[in-house]
């Protein structure tokens, strides 16, 4: 079955980066679209990035353009989340995401959180 198992999330200082990183299993991995989402605690969840089957494209919510990379690693299954510049409004609960055969899946989450 599908499984999408994120990690990297932690507690980082305003201004510190950190990488995300969700492995995926059960599918294709080369032929889907990649996603991820966040959601702050009260807040809806939110499209943060999403990345092509290939790699070639992606998109970026506004809040985060310029600041977060999304790339993919096709011979891993594994799809990246570099953050920079953190602000503590990107503090949330971050999910990997995809649409496989009109069924979508997301992954546990992992949590980040950027205080001093």
């Amino acid at each position: 079955q599908v499984q999408l198992v994120e990690s990297g999330g932690d507690l980082v200082q305003p201004g510190g980066s950190l990488r995300l990183s969700c492995a995926a299993s059960g599918f294709t991995f080369s032929a889907y679209a990649m996603r991820w989402y966040r959601q702050a605690p009260g807040k809806e969840r939110e499209l943060v990035a999403t990345i092509s089957s290939t790699g070639s494209t992606t998109n970026y919510a506004d809040s985060v353009k310029d600041r977060f990379t999304i790339s993919r690693d096709n011979a891993k299954n594994t799809v990246l989340l570099q953050m920079n510049s953190l602000k503590p409004s990107d503090t949330a609960v971050y999910y990997c995401n995809t649409l496989v055969r009109t069924f979508t899946y997301w992954g546990q989450g992992t949590q980040v959180t950027v205080s001093s």
